[in-house]
């Protein structure tokens, strides 16, 4: 983890890949017992993960290698039957655990990312044409982190699709353990080719649900589908943290089959302080828009927001959580503090507010904003 991104998005690319604390008492104990609180929607959660190859689009971090990324689709399911989803899968789940100890100081043994989720895999979806809300991660994470979210909303009725934009996190692990690790661009326009990248990634993903609603299969090994899962293309919102919320506006400027976005907490520039703004920031969107920040960040700090909001046409709403931060918008909100470590410690990341207060209240906002938007009466 690392402290809010809002001098916009080169700023991370001049980075280390984590930035380390001061080192906190390493506990010898076991790992900690890792869990997510559960989502509160009348149905089930079932989850399936694809793995996605666009044969067209050469991979634009490692030369001669084909883009392709995984991706986890959640949805509301027809029992609560059957075996639970990890949060990560085994080799990914130990080195991104690498990456946080380091940040935390700690040791990797502490962070078991293998632990049940809510949802269960492969099950039947409970049928019907649902609306998709897609998710994209900060830049440098894994798609799990927006698990908690993801979950509350396929339970409330939604059909919820959680992309890796590979070779950003530590690692994404593909069909048959298979692990794909970090390759960040550098240079003065890496942070516009970093979201060009996740821009094409997003366009894709819609491209492959296009697929699935005509009834085709788009995972690369044609590994069976859940039954009865079958999205609702012409109902599509978005929503990110970080360069995941610039990436939802970028994707919404240039695709209209998006229909809702929210930025949970992310600059919309690629340089604040030389107001290179994104197309988002600089032209508006006429679809509706949600901001949700946290801590020192706000429309009233970031040039890029106030940029945004000048120019936009569709609906917008913004809400602030004072006592959050950066990362509250991510499921370290409530994994952090499980852990046992000075408060003080984890503030920077996730701020003083109780997790479960944070949590709901992002839930309902979320909630809210999609119900209004993608829900048709």
């Amino acid at each position: 983890m690392r402290k809010p991104l809002v001098a916009g998005i080169a700023g991370v690319l001049l980075l280390t890949a984590l930035t380390p604390l001061t080192a906190l008492p390493a506990s010898a104990a076991a790992a900690t017992r890792l869990a997510l609180p559960a989502p509160t929607g009348p149905y089930a959660v079932g989850s399936v993960d694809l793995h996605l190859v666009d044969h067209a689009r050469p991979d634009p971090w490692v030369a001669g290698t084909t883009r392709e990324l995984m991706v986890t689709v959640r949805y509301p399911a027809r029992s609560a039957t059957g075996p639970k989803t990890p949060y990560l899968a085994p080799e990914a789940a130990r080195l991104i655990a690498e990456d946080d100890a380091r940040t935390l100081g700690i040791t990797a043994d502490r962070l078991d990312y293998t632990f049940p989720t809510h949802a269960r895999a492969g099950v039947p979806a409970a049928g019907g044409r649902r609306p998709v809300v897609l998710y994209s991660p900060s830049a440098k994470y894994p798609r799990s982190v927006g698990t908690a979210q993801l979950e509350q909303l396929a339970g409330e009725g939604y059909v919820t699709v959680a992309i890796d934009h590979t070779h950003e996190p530590a690692a994404v692990e593909f069909p048959g353990g298979r692990v794909e690790r970090r390759v960040l661009p550098s240079g003065p326009d890496a942070g516009r080719q970093l979201i060009a990248t996740r821009v094409a990634d997003t366009r894709f993903v819609l491209d492959a649900l296009e697929t699935l609603a005509r009834g085709g299969n788009p995972d690369a090994e044609g590994r069976a589908l859940p039954a009865g899962l079958t999205p609702d293309v012409s109902r599509i919102g978005m929503f990110g943290h970080s360069a995941g919320g610039f990436t939802t506006g970028e994707t919404m400027v240039s695709d209209t089959r998006l229909d809702a976005g929210a930025d949970l907490d992310g600059s919309m520039a690629y340089s604040q302080s030389a107001r290179q703004f994104g197309r988002v920031a600089d032209e508006g969107l006429d679809q509706p828009f949600l901001l949700l920040s946290a801590g020192d960040h706000s429309a009233a700090s970031d040039p890029s927001w106030q940029e945004f909001l000048a120019h936009q046409r569709g609906p917008v709403r913004t809400q602030h959580l004072p006592d959050g931060e950066h990362f509250s918008y991510t499921d370290y909100q409530v994994l952090l503090p499980r852990l046992g470590l000075d408060p003080a410690s984890i503030a920077p990341f996730v701020g003083t507010v109780a997790p479960e207060r944070s949590l709901a209240t992002q839930r309902a906002a979320l909630s809210a904003f999609f119900g209004r938007y993608l829900t048709r009466g």
